[in-house]
């Protein structure tokens, strides 16, 4: 029984968690980002973002509460269509086997749609000029900046992701709901310009956590590391995948470094 039931709809959980999940996690980083707390495991000196990133802060925070409204009509949308009773709490779960299955699946498809996506976007310089090189205006990668794209990427690549996640897999609306924010935070995560022990709420499980796609904001790194949220294989299996270390740089904190492939 999920606390919420009684209260608000699974689908209506499935529209809003996420959403509230990123500002809380995003906005925890924000927030913590320039204390001794947390400024000592920065992959970038403030001194960098505020010189290399080409949008401010605000800007990025304004396009991102846009596109999760895009997020809200599209959830919405979907569930008209999936869900024969949109304000029904009363849907049968599946058992806790099948639905860890079912996010498994999730996380495959969406890997898989955002691998190819992501990877056409650079490959298509049209795509790439008009369209995906908004979300490379944070060369220094940003917690809110996660979901900062240009509308059209925010449609085909991440909801159109989702979407085919959660119809691929058969999830019923509350294991989307959990689905959902576990994307939400990895998202951020891989975005959140932080390297410290464990560095990551998935430290053992993933190996493309923040530096990982530190190494493709770099002004080199833009032909690699093409995965994301969840895992690396398809780089792997593709060619794509770069090297890297991370070093402590002299002053505090740490810097990704690509190791080129000869």
């Amino acid at each position: 029984m999920a606390f919420w039931e009684g209260y608000v709809s699974d689908e209506t959980m499935a529209t809003f968690a996420p959403i509230v999940v990123y500002w809380l996690y995003a906005g925890f980083y924000q927030i913590m980002l320039p204390s001794k707390l947390l400024s000592k495991y920065r992959l970038h000196t403030r001194e960098e973002e505020e010189k290399k990133n080409l949008v401010p802060l605000s800007s990025v925070i304004k396009r991102v509460l846009i596109l999760q409204s895009l997020q809200i009509a599209t959830a919405h949308f979907y569930f008209s269509l999936t869900s024969t009773d949109f304000t029904s709490p009363k849907t049968i779960q599946h058992s806790v086997p099948i639905q860890i299955l079912q996010i498994a699946v999730a996380m495959f498809v969406m890997d898989t749609w955002q691998y190819f996506g992501h990877r056409y976007m650079h490959h298509n310089k049209f795509l790439y000029r008009h369209v995906h090189s908004h979300h490379h205006r944070l060369v220094v990668p940003q917690a809110v900046g996660a979901m900062y794209n240009h509308p059209l990427e925010a449609l085909l690549l991440d909801m159109g992701g989702g979407v085919a996640s959660l119809l691929v897999s058969g999830m019923t609306p509350r294991t989307e709901a959990i689905f959902l924010c576990l994307a939400s935070v990895k998202g951020v995560d891989d975005h959140c310009g932080v390297w410290f022990p464990p560095h990551s709420v998935f430290p053992l499980l993933v190996a493309n956590r923040s530096a990982y796609h530190d190494v493709h904001h770099q002004s080199r790194g833009g032909k690699y590391n093409f995965s994301q949220p969840f895992f690396s294989f398809w780089d792997r299996l593709m060619g794509t995948h770069m090297p890297y270390v991370v070093l402590e740089r002299p002053g505090g904190g740490y810097e990704a470094k690509m190791v080129m492939k000869e």
